[in-house]
């Protein structure tokens, strides 16, 4: 024998219990341990009858109470808020880009050979700055002449002013004088040669002879008579105007030579940055040939594309705001300062332009640029707080509650203007009350219990 044997002895059949048939409290039979032990089928029938019992026993005790309905889910607390009527904004996003709001391209004026170049890309100039020199040998040739020929000219002119000496008025009357000498010379030897071809002592080639010499030298008495006349009489205005003119013409020729010399020198005509440099020295150049580009290092103009449903609904004085993703810490805020007034042929969207009168450091033309244009929505509505809005599938609904339930409706969204929306929808009216909080989990019909009063 173990010792747990010892510990736990086997129970004494004579100690058994004594089962009953209660509930009637009658006389129970005993049945002695030995008849169980070898009667297994006798532990069935007490098991069956202990289930009887206990069945007889929970009927009795379910006839007596009475039969509770199923309770459903308790209300879903809610709170209420009035509608009222309001615009929307809406907020547009707007791609474009920085543009110089000036642009040039200085170029050579005239032509020549570069000798020096004065300027990088990147240097700042400013208006009248020097950039470039030509070789100017040719130009102050040209000036040179210039110059000859105007003191030719003047002289011409003073000549004609002064009118003529009276040493030249006496020399063309002893040159009339000496003219009529020789004609009365020819005409005395025309005479002597008649006599003498009459009395057949010369020729007659020797008479035409002297006829010939006789007319030349009349012609000769008429010119210095001419010349002597015109030098008492003096020189006529129109012929001193045009001498005035001849002046004038050389003038200007030796203004545009003393130009052509200056441009030999080229200058910027405005304050920039360079942007590209053209030439180097050595180079040949003619007249609007490039040499530099410049760009407003001060202004800038930012372009932007509207959709082209917006086309016409934006003009001048809109307020804007604007990013640069080049520049994450740099937000500005600007108005537009014009519209386009035709669409890009291949986006079909207006163009609006922001003129940037003090640029921030670091942004540049050619940078793209984001603008954040606020619209008004083109529809009245309501403007409530973004919580009233349940998202179900593809629609935005709201909640009413009337007598203790939940009615969805279905709205449209005009505008997200961050923690508030502007919704419409042809059920709603003024002042009528929609669920503010509470409304995730509402269905049609729900029932509802409100915990805030409305506001």
């Amino acid at each position: 024998m173990s010792q747990e044997q010892i510990d736990n002895p086997p129970p004494d059949p004579s100690r058994l219990p004594v089962l009953a048939t209660a509930p009637d409290q009658k006389a129970v039979t005993t049945i002695s341990a030995d008849r169980l032990v070898k009667n297994p089928w006798l532990w069935l029938l007490l098991l069956i009858g202990l289930s009887i019992g206990g069945i007889t026993l929970w009927r009795s005790f379910s006839a007596e109470r009475p039969a509770t309905k199923t309770a459903g889910p308790p209300p879903r607390p809610v709170e209420l808020v009035r509608l009222k009527a309001g615009t929307g904004i809406r907020q547009v996003q707007l791609i474009g880009q920085v543009e110089a709001s000036q642009q040039a391209t200085v170029r050579a004026q005239t032509d020549g050979v570069i000798e020096q170049v004065l300027v990088n890309s990147g240097d700042r100039v400013s208006p009248g700055m020097a950039i470039a020199i030509l070789d100017d040998a040719d130009q102050a040739l040209a000036v040179a002449q210039a110059k000859a020929q105007l003191a030719q000219e003047r002289s011409n002119l003073a000549r004609l002013e002064v009118g003529t000496r009276p040493e030249i008025i006496a020399q063309r009357r002893a040159a009339l004088q000496s003219a009529k000498a020789r004609e009365q010379e020819n005409q005395d030897n025309l005479n002597r040669t008649q006599e003498l071809v009459k009395q057949g002592a010369v020729s007659e080639r020797l008479l035409v002879e002297a006829r010939t010499a006789l007319d030349d030298a009349k012609g000769a008495r008429l010119a210095a008579a001419a010349a002597l006349a015109e030098a008492v009489a003096g020189p006529i205005r129109p012929e001193i105007e045009a001498q005035r003119a001849n002046v004038a013409a050389a003038l200007a020729a030796v203004n545009q030579a003393k130009l052509s010399l200056r441009r030999t020198q080229i200058t910027t005509p405005a304050a920039g940055i360079v942007q590209i440099r053209q030439v180097s020295p050595g180079d040949f150049v003619e007249s609007a040939d490039p040499i530099i580009s410049l760009v407003a290092g001060d202004r800038l103009d930012i372009f932007l594309e509207l959709p082209e449903n917006l086309t016409g609904q934006v003009g001048p004085g809109a307020a804007i705001a604007l990013t640069a993703r080049a520049l994450p810490q740099w937000q500005g805020r600007a108005t537009i300062t014009g519209v386009v007034p035709v669409a890009e042929a291949s986006s079909r969207r207006q163009r609006v332009r922001v003129r940037l009168g003090d640029p921030p450091p670091g942004l540049l033309p050619g940078m793209s640029i984001e603008g954040q244009l606020a619209l008004l929505a083109n529809s009245p509505g309501f403007v409530v707080s973004r919580d009233a809005l349940t998202r179900r599938q593809d629609e935005w609904v709201v909640y009413t509650v009337a007598e203790g339930k939940a009615k969805q409706i279905e709205v449209d969204l005009l505008a997200d203007m961050g923690e508030q929306v502007s919704i419409a929808s042809p059920q709603l009216r003024v002042g009528e009350s929609i669920v503010l909080r509470g409304g995730d989990g509402l269905r049609e019909g729900a029932a509802v219990k409100v915990v805030k009063p409305q506001s």
